[in-house]
């Protein structure tokens, strides 16, 4: 599986061939906004992400989790036969790795591991390719996520363009023996200091070049003080409570159990994704805890950058910018964070004076 141009993006597909690879596709993102271009150039990997993350490949959007069928009298549960085949990526960018650290984490080192999250990732052969032109809606390197990949991989791409157009070398890094034994098989040879000064240029070029940043220094805190923030109620203002951001993270992991009937007496139970800015997601008796837009934005933006962290020690947020661009009002996770962090002197005094007038 590799990253190809299909309806207008780049998204994931079967791929055979450095011909099926988006050669000379770049994308270009702002809040709410994304569309490609063609200079008919021989990159094949300049652009930054596309809607679809690597996440779907390991936790299906849609899976059925077992089946009831009624038949001479008597119900049969059975689970439905999956065959697990192993699948190779080609292309994950650094963020994209960095999230799937994080869903392993929670689906699959976690004390009630997803079984099937699990097989799906376990047989997984992964190439990353470092990040050579991010995009305006892009922050990992405050996440320090990227653009250079440092783990999670089996072998590690920077693609380095020739000059007058000419194809493209590859700058490799080996991370785990499957990796190596792949390497064996492919013709290459040692880099050169030319070569490596060339991938430190990439790396550096594409830091310099990030789009976006996010200022992580006490972020956690800085939230959990504010949950009565009025930006809240700003943003929630603009907020259409669609769920998009949740749809293209790369670490939202909420699902939902549903189950479906057919005449013939069949019952499905299906599992599909699911998002914290739906109004039954936090349903208990009675009605919903979050009925609000506000406190949904406000639940989703303090599970990534604070709560996450205490449940599994580490930021919920890869900074790959997905929610910014693909926002269809634009919503910019960044700028709500920095808004919030500029009046929090403000926001604090003002919440202990209503706090004394109502006692």
């Amino acid at each position: 599986m590799g990253p190809v141009v299909r309806d207008g993006a780049i998204v994931h597909g079967e791929i055979s061939s450095t011909a099926d690879l988006p050669e000379g596709w770049h994308d270009h993102t702002s809040p709410g906004k994304y569309r490609l271009t063609n200079d008919e150039g021989s990159e094949l990997f300049g652009w930054a992400v596309g809607p679809a993350s690597w996440k779907s490949e390991f936790f299906v959007p849609n899976e059925t989790v077992w089946r009831a069928t009624v038949a001479d009298g008597g119900v049969t549960l059975s689970e439905p036969e999956e065959e697990i085949v192993p699948v190779a990526i080609i292309g994950a960018r650094p963020c994209e790795i960095a999230a799937l650290g994080v869903l392993d984490r929670v689906l699959r080192d976690g004390a009630v591991p997803d079984d099937r999250y699990a097989a799906r990732r376990d047989g997984a052969f992964v190439v990353a390719v470092d990040c050579g032109t991010p995009s305006s809606t892009c922050f990992c390197t405050s996440m320090g996520t990227g653009p250079a990949a440092s783990s999670g991989y089996d072998l590690a791409l920077t693609e380095l363009v020739g000059p007058d157009d000419d194809p493209a070398i590859f700058y490799v890094q080996v991370g785990s023996t499957a990796g190596d034994a792949i390497l064996a098989q492919v013709p290459h040879r040692p880099a050169d200091d030319i070569v490596r000064s060339g991938r430190q240029a990439v790396i550096d070029g594409a830091t310099e070049r990030m789009g976006r940043s996010l200022d992580t220094e006490g972020l956690p805190g800085l939230l959990a003080r504010n949950l009565e923030h009025p930006r809240w109620a700003e943003v929630a203002e603009r907020c259409l409570s669609c769920g998009n951001c949740t749809l293209v993270c790369p670490t939202c992991f909420c699902s939902d159990v549903t189950d479906v009937t057919e005449v013939s007496g069949t019952v499905e139970r299906q599992r599909r994704w699911a998002s914290c800015f739906d109004l039954d997601h936090s349903y208990l008796h009675g009605g919903a805890v979050r009925p609000t837009t506000s406190s949904r934005y406000r639940q989703w933006m303090t599970h990534k950058l604070s709560t996450w962290w205490d449940q599994f020690d580490e930021s919920g947020c890869v900074g790959c910018g997905r929610c910014v661009a693909w926002c269809p009002v634009g919503i910019d996770i960044t700028e709500e964070a920095a808004a919030i962090r500029a009046t929090d002197g403000a926001s604090l005094i003002d919440t202990i004076t209503q706090l004394r007038s109502e006692t």
